[in-house]
C-alpha cells in the first residue's frame, strides 16, 4: 500500500492542524519565529533610521516593530508582504522581510507577471538604494571610486538580495505542484485499481453462478429423464411381474442398463471436472457442485446417480456430446417405456455444431420427461425441421388418457432450463398448453456459430 489515496486523507485528517491558515503546528511556529527575528531586525534599523533622520527612535521602533511583525501573514497575503518590503527599502529596513517575502511569493500560486513585476521593483529599490549609501559612504571616506564600479557594487548587491530567494520560491512551487499533480494521480489509479478489482470479484461470482447454474441444469435434464424412464420401467415390472415373467425380465434388464449408463456418465463428468487443467476457479466450483448434485441425485432415486452433465463434459473435454442422430434412440427408450411417441424429421439431415445439436437434444429430451411425468399414457409427436440457418424443434403432446401415474416428483426446473439453453444460443422457446388439453414445446435455434449469443 502506498500513503497516497484515502489512506493519506486518513492521516491528514488524524494530524493536528495549526491555527487560522495554517495547515500545521510546526508552519505556524516557524512563521512566528520568523516574524520575531523580522521585529527585532526592523526595529533596531528603523531606530538607525530614525537618529540618522533627526527623528525621535520611538518613531523608528513604531513603524520597524509592526513592518517586520508584518512576516507572519507571508502565507496568507505574500503580495501585501512584498509591497510592505518595497516600501520600506529606502529607509534601509526589512532584509529578512524582503528575503523571505520574495521566497514566498514565488512559491505561492499567484500570476508569475505578478512575480515578476514585484521581484523587478524589489531588485530596482535595493539598487537605488544600495547606490545611494555607497556613494555617500565613499564620498564621506574621501575615496571617490569610478562610477562604474558603483553601479556593478550596486547591482550585484540588488540580484543577491533578490535573485536567489525568487529562483528558490519559484524551484519549491514547481515542487509541490509536481508532488500534488503525483498524488493526485496516485489517488486516482487506486480508485482505478480498487474499481477493477471489484468488477473482476463480480465477474467472478457471475462465473461461477453460471457454471453452477449450467451444471445444474445439465444434471437436470439427464437426471429426470433417465430417472424418470427407470420409474416407469419399475412400475411396468410390478405390475408385470406375475402375470408376465418375460416381460419383466425384460423390463428389469432395461432398468439395469440404464442405471449402468448413468453411472458411466456420473463417473465420466466428475474424472473430467477433477482433471481438467484449464482451470480456473470455476471449473473447480462446477465440480464440486456436480458431484453434491449427483449425491442428492442418487440418493433421490434410489441410489441410481446419473449425471446429466454429459453435455457440459463435453464442452470441457472437447468431445461430441449428445447430438440429434441420437434421437431416434431417445424416442425409442419412450417408446420402450410403455409412450406412444412418433418422430418426424424434415429437411435435409445437416451437421448443425455441436452446441446447437446437443442444446436441440436437451430440449427434445426434457420434453419427453415431462410427458412421462405430467400426462401418462399420452401420445406425444416429435418433430424437427433442418433449414438453411437453423433448426427448428416441436414436442407436442395430447392430454393424459388416464394412464397409472407413477408418482414422478417435479421440480418445476424443466422449462426454465430449456428456456436458457435456447436463449443462450439467440433461439425463440415457447411452451403452453393446446387447445385440446395437451401441451406443445417449440424451439427454434439458429445453426450459425456467429449468430450466437455469448
Amino acid at each position: 500500500m502506498t500513503t497516497t489515496g484515502a489512506i493519506a486523507e486518513a492521516g491528514a485528517r488524524g494530524a493536528p492542524g495549526g491555527p487560522w491558515w495554517w495547515e500545521r503546528r510546526r508552519g505556524f511556529v516557524l512563521d512566528v519565529t520568523l516574524a520575531l527575528v523580522s521585529a527585532l531586525e526592523c526595529t533596531a534599523e528603523g531606530i538607525g533610521f530614525a537618529k540618522d533622520a533627526g527623528l525621535p527612535a520611538a518613531v523608528g521602533f513604531a513603524i520597524g516593530l509592526p513592518a517586520g511583525a508584518s512576516l507572519v501573514l507571508r502565507r496568507r497575503w505574500p503580495i501585501a508582504v512584498v509591497l510592505l518590503s518595497i516600501a520600506i527599502t529606502p529607509a534601509e529596513m526589512g532584509f529578512l522581510l524582503g528575503i523571505v517575502g520574495l521566497y514566498t511569493l514565488a512559491a505561492a500560486d499567484v500570476p508569475r507577471r505578478l512575480t515578476v513585476v514585484l521581484a523587478g521593483a524589489s531588485v530596482a529599490g535595493t539598487f537605488v538604494v544600495t547606490f545611494v549609501r555607497f556613494h555617500q559612504d565613499m564620498t564621506e571616506d574621501g575615496y571617490r571610486p569610478g562610477m562604474w564600479l558603483i553601479v556593478v557594487f550596486s547591482a550585484l548587491m540588488a540580484l543577491g538580495l533578490s535573485a536567489p530567494p525568487v529562483l528558490l520560491g519559484l524551484y519549491v512551487g514547481a515542487r509541490r505542484r509536481l508532488v500534488e499533480s503525483l498524488r493526485e494521480r496516485a489517488d486516482g489509479l487506486e480508485r482505478e485499481l480498487a474499481l477493477l478489482a471489484d468488477r473482476a470479484e463480480e465477474r467472478a461470482v457471475w462465473a461461477r453462478n453460471e457454471e453452477r447454474t449450467r451444471i445444474a441444469r445439465e444434471m437436470h435434464d439427464v437426471v429426470a429423464h433417465r430417472v424418470s424412464l427407470m420409474v416407469v420401467h419399475a412400475a411396468a415390472l410390478q405390475a408385470v411381474a406375475l402375470k408376465d415373467p418375460e416381460k419383466a425380465s425384460k423390463n428389469a434388464g432395461l432398468v439395469g442398463d440404464m442405471g449402468r449408463q448413468a453411472l458411466m456418465e456420473l463417473r465420466e463428468m466428475l474424472g473430467v471436472l477433477r482433471t481438467s487443467s484449464d482451470g480456473a476457479v470455476a471449473a473447480q466450483s462446477s465440480a464440486a457442485e456436480s458431484q453434491r448434485l449427483a449425491e442428492v441425485a442418487a440418493a433421490a432415486s434410489a441410489r441410481v446417480s446419473v449425471s446429466a452433465a454429459a453435455a457440459g463434459a463435453d464442452e470441457a473435454a472437447g468431445g461430441d456430446g449428445p447430438c440429434l442422430d441420437g434421437l431416434e434412440d431417445l424416442v425409442g427408450q419412450s417408446r420402450a417405456a410403455g409412450m406412444a411417441v412418433e418422430l418426424c424429421v424434415e429437411g435435409e439431415e445437416r451437421s448443425h455444431g455441436a452446441r446447437v445439436e446437443s442444446t436441440a437434444y436437451r430440449v427434445v429430451q426434457e420434453a419427453l420427461t415431462n410427458v412421462h411425468k405430467h400426462a401418462p399414457g399420452a401420445k406425444a409427436i416429435v418433430r424437427v425441421a433442418h433449414r438453411e440457418d437453423e433448426v427448428a424443434l416441436q414436442v407436442e403432446n395430447g392430454p393424459s388418457d388416464g394412464g397409472a401415474d407413477v408418482g414422478l416428483p417435479s421440480g418445476g426446473n424443466g422449462l426454465v432450463g430449456m428456456r436458457e439453453r435456447v436463449s443462450a444460443l439467440g433461439g425463440v422457446f415457447v411452451a403452453g398448453v393446446t387447445d385440446v388439453g395437451g401441451f406443445r414445446v417449440s424451439a427454434v435455434i439458429p445453426s450459425g456459430e456467429g449468430r450466437m449469443a455469448a
